[in-house]
């Protein structure tokens, strides 16, 4: 389980993911008041191991993270959610995931088919501006933490148009 402190991304601060001991298991460096709203997300040795970044042309929120300076994922939203927020985290192959559930408060799950690779809440917490990222078994958490990003940025950018 990860720790992430909630919109520290829309004031471009950096910030520290955490396990649930509390202990530094990424740092993820704002920069989002750049024209792409990118995020570098550091190692505890201070070295680069993703970035996120917002696609300028594009028809929908789209973000691409990267790996190693190789896409490994983008991020869409789909354009009619009638019943909470739906993104899909489209990765090489045919292993795509789904987001849904409520990117706002934070509680959604990310499903592959009908399997479930990671739940975000902040029900977990009593901490008002921290959620929890519990990433299943087996899973890229570092992918899954990265989306989960990428997905903060898309909201924090929905909540500015509005």
């Amino acid at each position: 389980m990860y720790l992430i402190r909630e919109r520290f991304s829309r004031l471009g601060e950096d910030s520290d993911i955490t396990d649930d001991q509390g202990q530094p298991v990424f740092h993820v460096d704002g920069k989002v008041l750049t024209l792409h709203d990118r995020l570098v997300i550091r190692d505890p040795a201070g070295q680069e191991v993703a970035q996120v970044h917002r696609k300028l042309v594009s028809l929908r929120p789209t973000y691409e993270v990267s790996v190693g300076g190789r896409e490994v994922a983008e991020i869409r939203k789909h354009l009619f959610t009638p019943f909470g927020d739906r993104f899909t985290i489209d990765v090489p192959g045919p292993d795509d995931l789904e987001l849904a559930g409520n990117l706002l408060d934070h509680e959604f799950t990310i499903r592959r088919g009908d399997q479930t690779v990671a739940t975000v809440s902040k029900r977990w917490f009593s901490m008002r501006d921290t959620y929890a990222v519990d990433v299943a078994p087996g899973e890229d958490a570092l992918l899954i933490l990265a989306s989960v990003l990428a997905l903060d940025l898309a909201e924090d950018r929905e909540r500015e148009r509005h």
